[in-house]
C-alpha cells in the first residue's frame, strides 16, 4: 500500500484517537510521506521511534499491532506461560503498557504488569522470576522526550535475537488493519506491586565483594526516570552516603530539569555536578530513563571528570577480577562478554586473569544470548558494551544500571579508603595494561534522504577502507556478508548478518561503521592504543577529523 493510501485509510477511521486525528489533518505532503512510507522496524533495541500519528510512528495502534504480532508468535511457538510488562516515565508509557497487556489478554495470554514505572533490568528479572514466555518494556531508553518504544524479550529475559525478531516481524506484517485488534481488561492481567522490588534487590545485594565502612559521598540522578523509586533508597539501606538530586527525581516525561536524558552526553550532568560541588561529593551517578545505562562523573584534582562507557566497564571488570582473585573466589572457567565496538582493554584484562572472552555484535541481546548458550561451559563473570551498559550478575539478561550503581559505589568507596579517586584507579589500570582510547562519532541523518545517505556511506566504505597514515590495514569484518578477511583469505564470522564494517590496523587501532538500529544516525567508532593517553587521544582526534572531512566530501 502506498503512503497516500495509508494516509487515507487512517483518515477514514471513525474512531481514530482525537489527538491523532488532529495531528493527521495538519500534516503537509512531505510529513504524510514521512509518517506513512514505512512501518516501524525492530533494531538493536526493538521498536523505537518518534511518537505521533502514522505507521512509522509510535502510537496506540502501532503498539497494539506490535503486541498482537508478538502474541501470535508466542502462540505459534507454544510459548503461553505469560508475558512480563514494564514501562518508563515517557509520555503514554503507562497507557501503552496497559494496552499491550489488554491485547495479550484478548488472545488468552497472561501478563505480569508492573503497577508503576520500573527499570528495564527489573523487567528482565520478572520474566525469569515468573518463568514467563517473554517480556515487553515500553521505553525509548536514552532517546529524546519525543520518542517512545517497545522492547521485546524472550523467556530467558534477554531481548529477542534477530531470528526470533524476524518471526515477530513476520507476524506483525500479516496484520492488515491495526484498528480491528481486540483488547480486553480481565483477570489475565496480574499486577506486580512494590513488594516485588525487594526480591530483585536481594539478588543485587549478592554482587558486593567487599563489605566495609562506607565513606564515599555520592550524588545520584535518575534523569526523571525509573531509577528514582529504586536506587537511592537501596544505596542508603546499604549504608552509602547518597544525595538524590531532587529536581530530577520527579517522574517527568518532559525531562524538565535536565538538558539531556542521555548519560552519554555532558549536558546530562550539568545540574548534578553543580550540586555535587555544593556538597563536596566525590562521585556523580546518572542513570538513563529506563535505568539500564549508567554514567558517572568523578571529582579528581578538584574537577569533575566524565568517564566514558568503556572506562567505566574497564574499572568494573578489573575490580571484579582483582578482588575476587584476592579473596580466592575467582572462577576457574569464567566468561567475559563485550561487543565489537567495545574497548580492546576489556579483552586484555580478562585474558590476563585467564577468562574466556566472547565478542558479539552491538546490542546487549547478543550478550544475553551468548550467556544463555554458555551456561554449561563456565561461570558468567561480566558483560559490557561501550554505550554505558554493563551486567555484573546474570540473574538479569540485559544491561543493569542498578547493579552498576551498586558496584561502582563500592569501587568508589574502595578508592576513597585507599586515598585515591576512580580516575587514579583507572590510571593504574592503564599503567599496567597500556593506554587504550576509544571515541564514537554520531552523524544524525533524518528522514528518507538521511536513510539514503547512510546507505551511500556504507556502500562507499565497503569498497574503500579508510587509509590511516603510518598504520597498515591488517584485516576487516564485513558483517553484512558474514566474513573476516585477512591477507586476502576469507573466514566465516560467528555473527548474525548486519550492515556493519570493522577495519583493523596496527597498534590496536580500529574503525567501525554502523548505522544505528534505534536512531536516525550513522555511528563511527574509533579505537587505538598509545604510549600515553595524550598520544592516543590526539591520534583519534586527527583520525576522526579525517573521516569527517571524507564524509562531507561524498
Amino acid at each position: 500500500m502506498s503512503y497516500e493510501k495509508r494516509y487515507q485509510f487512517w483518515l477514514n477511521q471513525k474512531d481514530l484517537d482525537p489527538n491523532l486525528l488532529e495531528e493527521l489533518i495538519q500534516l503537509n505532503e512531505e510529513q504524510i510521506e514521512e509518517v506513512f512510507y514505512n512501518d516501524l522496524s525492530f533494531g538493536t533495541g526493538g521498536l523505537r521511534g518518534l511518537m505521533g500519528v502514522g505507521t512509522n510512528r509510535v502510537n496506540v495502534y502501532t503498539i497494539r499491532k506490535a503486541t498482537l504480532g508478538f502474541a501470535n508468535y508466542l502462540l505459534k511457538n507454544s510459548k503461553t506461560s505469560g508475558v512480563a510488562i514494564a514501562y518508563d516515565n515517557r509520555h503514554y508509557s503507562k497507557e501503552f503498557a496497559k494496552e499491550a497487556a489488554m491485547v495479550l489478554a484478548a488472545k488468552g495470554i497472561k501478563s505480569y504488569l508492573y503497577q508503576s514505572l520500573r527499570p528495564t533490568p527489573m523487567l528482565s528479572f520478572a520474566v525469569r522470576y515468573f518463568k514467563a514466555s517473554g517480556g515487553i518494556m515500553i521505553t525509548a531508553s536514552h532517546n529524546p522526550k519525543t520518542y517512545n518504544g517497545y522492547k521485546a524479550y524472550d523467556e530467558t529475559g534477554a531481548q529477542l535475537n534477530p531470528l526470533d525478531a524476524e518471526q515477530v516481524i513476520e507476524e506483525i506484517s500479516k496484520i492488515d488493519n491495526p484498528f480491528e485488534i481486540d483488547y480486553v481488561d480481565n483477570d489475565f492481567i496480574t499486577y506486580i506491586d512494590e513488594q516485588f522490588d525487594q526480591i530483585y534487590l536481594e539478588e543485587v545485594e549478592k554482587i558486593s565483594i567487599l563489605d566495609v565502612e562506607k565513606k564515599v559521598k555520592i550524588v545520584y540522578s535518575p534523569l526523571h526516570g525509573t531509577g528514582g523509586p529504586i536506587i537511592p533508597a537501596f544505596l542508603k539501606s546499604k549504608g552509602y552516603d547518597v544525595y538524590p538530586y531532587a529536581p530530577q527525581m520527579i517522574v517527568d516525561p518532559a525531562f524538565s530539569n535536565t538538558l539531556s536524558s542521555n548519560p552519554e552526553e555532558a549536558d546530562a550532568y550539568i545540574e548534578t555536578i553543580r550540586y555535587a560541588k555544593e556538597i563536596h561529593a566525590e562521585i556523580v551517578m546518572v542513570t538513563d530513563p529506563d535505568a539500564d545505562r549508567l554514567g558517572i562523573a568523578v571529582k579528581h584534582e578538584n574537577q569533575y571528570e566524565l568517564l566514558s562507557g568503556n572506562q567505566t566497564a574497564v574499572i568494573e571488570l578489573y575490580y571484579i577480577l582483582s578482588q575476587k582473585k584476592k579473596k580466592g573466589i575467582l572462577p576457574k572457567k569464567g566468561f567475559v562478554y563485550k561487543t565489537n565496538v567495545t574497548s580492546d582493554l576489556i579483552e586484555v584484562i580478562a585474558k590476563s586473569y585467564s577468562m574466556t572472552v566472547e565478542t558479539t555484535l552491538t546490542g546487549f541481546k547478543f550478550i544475553g544470548e551468548k550467556a544463555e548458550k554458555n551456561l554449561d561451559k563456565g561461570t558468567y563473570v561480566f558483560g559490557a558494551e561501550e554505550s554505558y551498559g554493563s551486567l555484573v550478575s546474570d540473574f538479569v539478561r540485559d544491561k543493569d544500571a542498578v547493579q552498576a550503581v551498586y558496584l561502582l559505589a563500592e569501587i568508589g568507596n574502595y578508592c576513597k579508603m585507599n586515598q585515591m579517586t576512580l580516575v587514579d584507579y583507572l590510571n593504574e589500570i592503564y599503567k599496567q595494561y597500556g593506554y587504550y582510547y576509544e571515541y564514537t562519532k554520531s552523524i544524525t541523518l533524518l528522514g528518507l534522504s538521511g536513510l539514503e545517505k547512510i546507505n551511500q556511506l556504507m556502500s562507499y566504505y565497503r569498497k574503500n577502507p579508510p587509509k590511516i597514515k603510518g598504520k597498515k590495514l591488517l584485516s576487516y569484518d564485513d558483517i553484512e556478508y558474514g566474513i573476516h578477511v585477512e591477507n586476502g583469505v576469507e573466514k566465516e564470522l560467528d555473527y548474525p548478518k548486519s550492515n556493519v564494517l570493522k577495519y583493523y590496523y596496527e597498534d590496536h587501532t580500529w574503525i567501525v561503521f554502523r548505522p544505528s538500529g534505534t536512531e536516525p544516525k550513522m555511528k563511527i567508532y574509533f579505537g587505538t592504543k598509545g604510549k600515553s593517553m595524550d598520544e592516543a587521544m590526539s591520534f583519534i582526534q586527527i583520525l576522526s577529523e579525517q573521516i569527517k572531512l571524507e564524509i562531507e566530501s561524498l
